[in-house]
């Protein structure tokens, strides 16, 4: 398990992937009867390099091969489907009918393809689960976070009802179209779910500009030069598409007061990072992912109290992983508490 931590941390740096082979035999690896456990272990030695990691992913039962370094241009299913053939055809040289058809091979590619819908088919999240198995938040602690969440969330949207039916009035009053805007946002895994807030733009915009915006901000190249005293702007300004109501609740963050629904319904959290647009996750480096997958998504993190709209792209995504890494419900409080200030200043709003 450490090596394959370590592996995944070197392909985030270097770009180069490695994809993990699963082979799984509870009675042919659970004892060394008849030298079974050694034929398998030979079979695969003789297609495997001296640079691939062999071991054992859980003692007696699966053999885990890490084939390292794949290349920054190859396509990391292609290779799966040729190891894939490779071992088999080295096992078949080896064991007997019998004994090949007790064995389930696996493979796992990483960093898995990603496009505008998000990861293509949760291999990733199942690998990420492997790495973080021994530093998880037990499930007392992660009841406690749900609890606290459902609690949070029902009390903020009982006793915020005024306040709720004086927004949704103003918006329908003030320009056409329906109260609340609705997104495909990517969750914990990259599972897609239904984001909500409250309408801040006109309807029918074009997301094109956004989507470049999204682009070079990601990439590094969005900013301005500016005193130190002066609000940032690694944001979209002026933005024509924005209502002057929506101005107002984007400047105050009452527009996010609908994802306390989206809280409710498991899809978030009440402290976590901030969900990602599809279109947005599909320009990611490999190692800003890990934001997705480190933990569930929330309305205020770390960024929102911390930075902002004032950090690069780059720095915010290290303030979810300091969040991730070092989370706890004291942490969670800590930012809750922190949350109030921070939009009261309205400090980086976007």
């Amino acid at each position: 398990m450490r090596m394959l931590y370590v592996e995944r941390k070197r392909a985030e740096r270097s770009e180069r992937g490695f994809v993990l082979m699963l082979l799984e035999s509870e009675r042919l690896l659970k004892s060394d009867e008849g030298g079974q456990a050694l034929q398998v272990l030979k079979a695969l030695s003789s297609s495997t390099r001296d640079t691939d990691i062999t071991g054992w992913y859980r003692d007696g039962s699966v053999v885990g091969v890490i084939f390292t370094e794949l290349g920054a241009n190859k396509d990391g299913k292609s290779v799966a489907s040729a190891l894939l053939t490779k071992v088999s055809k080295a096992l078949a040289s080896t064991l007997t009918i019998k004994q090949i058809n007790e064995i389930h091979l696996s493979f796992y590619v990483f960093p898995e393809d990603w496009d505008d819908e998000g990861p293509s088919g949760g291999i990733e999240a199942t690998l990420y689960d492997t790495l973080l198995h021994n530093t998880a938040p037990n499930r007392a602690a992660l009841g406690a976070k749900r609890f606290m969440d459902v609690a949070g969330s029902a009390v903020a949207l009982l006793a915020g009802a005024p306040l709720l039916i004086a927004i949704a009035l103003c918006i329908k009053l003030t320009s056409k179209g329906p109260v609340f805007f609705r997104q495909p946002r990517l969750g914990q895994y990259g599972k897609k779910f239904t984001f909500l807030k409250f309408r801040s733009m006109y309807v029918n915009n074009d997301p094109t500009v956004h989507r470049e915006y999204v682009k070079q901000f990601i990439a590094g190249a969005e900013g301005c030069e500016q005193d130190a005293d002066e609000q940032a702007c690694y944001k979209l300004t002026a933005d024509t598409r924005v209502t002057p109501i929506g101005r107002f609740l984007r400047k105050t963050s009452l527009d996010e007061i609908p994802q306390f629904l989206n809280v409710l319904k498991g899809e978030m959290s009440l402290v976590g990072p901030r969900p990602p647009i599809p279109y947005e996750a599909a320009v990611y480096s490999t190692w800003h992912r890990a934001r997705l997958l480190a933990a569930k998504p929330g309305i205020t993190g770390l960024w929102q109290v911390e930075g902002r709209s004032r950090v690069k792209f780059d720095d915010m995504v290290r303030l979810d992983l300091r969040y991730a890494q070092s989370w706890s419900l004291w942490l969670d409080l800590k930012i809750l508490l922190q949350t109030p200030a921070a939009v009261l200043t309205a400090n980086g709003a976007r």
